[in-house]
């Protein structure tokens, strides 16, 4: 079978929730030769497609650019795309704005076709990720437009955003070399960030979070002790939804669930996570007991032991579409993880609009699961005092300094506790 000098990574808007075999095995085989997170950090670009596919246009500007800096991560640089700085992103504009001549094509083809002897959907030969011009049938040095450049780093920015919002960097290396740019005075194209934005729920928002998904798993049991759970998992342990979604080479149990011979305190361990590290999350009382009852709830016994297989979270109906078509007995990917929480979140707005708090309920509208993570590690860091060198090994950060951004983080908080600061603390004692 001849394939392209480049793979294309991405199905079609069609195609996207199913993925193609082909491709797997080629990023499977980058896993194991040069980038470790490969695989995850593919996950997520998918996701982000997945959310553009009801626009055709974005989603086809998307998968272009995505495929074309996939390329030069795995294939030229062979480096993550978490890893990269702004030097990087200055080196792979170079080499965009002068690509391989093999690498050009002069008409646009589809990036996969339909094998007839197979029945399988395989990467088109023809296809190269970069398009030239031709004049009166005469090919034309390849030529990359300035709108073009912004438009590539606009994707890669937004790329990168997203990213951060799912904790899997720390940096957005596009906007700082837009920012360090000839672009850097033109406002439409720098991403706008605001000191108010809310990275976590505040106490009172929580409050109707929690209330909301424990009401629901006392009133459909059957649907909701898992959603309860999960809300629980995710808080205490600052889960990532990649951390508790199945997904490619990963799909968690309760024997992640271990109890340490020695000192009797149990831990939840995660196998793989960004950048292919893996950690142990001390759990509490509370998260405990939690596992108890959601176990029991499915029947099982109170504690799992090494060696429990049972998926972490069951589907309650069979998949319809994907890797896990028909399968009953399997695990919640990361996008039915997201929709769930998003569900919950909303029942909890409504309730918190219905008893007149509608700004809490607009803010909690824009917020997501990813969110709940960092409402663990701020309530962890501001209300229970934990040090802050705990959370970071939980947490899973690389360095304390993003575990310190947590310290005082709602304005709010900061502006209240501002009215009471005076110059000479001993005034006034005798």
């Amino acid at each position: 079978m001849q394939m392209p000098p480049v793979f294309p990574l991405f199905e079609s808007a069609s195609n996207i929730e199913e993925g193609n075999s082909i491709v797997n095995q080629y990023i499977t085989q980058i896993s194991l030769d040069s980038v470790p997170d490969a695989g995850l950090v593919y996950e997520h670009a998918s996701e982000l497609l997945y959310e553009q596919k009801h626009n055709e246009n974005s989603y086809k500007a998307y998968r272009s650019e995505l495929t074309t800096f996939f390329h030069w991560c795995f294939d030229v640089a062979g480096q993550t795309p978490a890893s990269l700085t702004r030097r990087e992103i200055a080196r792979y504009i170079d080499y965009c704005q002068n690509p391989p001549d093999t690498l050009i094509g002069y008409f646009n083809v589809a990036q996969f076709k339909l094998d007839k002897a197979s029945g399988v959907r395989v990467p088109n030969h023809a296809w190269r990720p970069f398009v030239g011009k031709k004049s009166l049938g005469k090919e034309q040095p390849y030529n990359l437009s300035e709108n073009a450049l912004k438009t590539k780093i606009a994707i890669l920015s937004s790329f990168y955003s997203y990213l951060m919002s799912e904790d899997y960097c720390e940096r957005n290396p596009a906007q700082a070399w837009m920012n360090h740019s000839r672009f850097s005075s033109k406002k439409k194209y720098q991403v706008k960030t605001e000191e108010g934005n809310t990275l976590s729920f505040t106490e009172l928002q929580w409050s109707y979070v929690i209330a909301s998904v424990e009401q629901l798993a006392i009133d459909e049991p059957e649907l909701h002790q898992r959603s309860l759970f999960l809300i629980k998992l995710i808080y205490f342990c600052y889960l990532r939804i990649s951390e508790v979604g199945a997904r490619a080479g990963y799909s968690p149990v309760m024997g992640q669930f271990k109890q340490d011979k020695q000192t009797g305190i149990w831990s939840f361990f995660i196998p793989l996570s960004k950048g292919g590290k893996r950690r142990s999350v001390a759990i509490s009382k509370a998260l405990l007991e939690g596992l108890v009852e959601y176990r029991r709830h499915l029947k099982l016994p109170d504690y799992p032991t090494q060696g429990d297989n049972h998926p972490l979270f069951i589907r309650h109906r069979a998949a319809g579409r994907g890797r896990e078509v028909g399968a009953i007995n399997a695990n919640l990917g990361i996008r039915q993880i997201r929709e769930e929480v998003e569900k919950i979140i909303e029942h909890a707005a409504n309730s918190a609009e219905n008893d007149g708090f509608s700004e809490d309920a607009k803010q909690m509208r824009g917020l997501t699961a990813h969110n709940i993570r960092h409402t663990g590690i701020t309530h962890d860091i501001n209300i229970n005092g934990r040090p802050l060198s705990h959370v970071q090994a939980d947490a899973g950060h690389e360095s304390i300094d993003t575990t310190s951004q947590y310290l005082h983080t709602s304005q709010i908080e900061r502006h209240q506790s501002a009215q009471n600061k005076v110059l000479d603390h001993l005034h006034g004692i005798e």
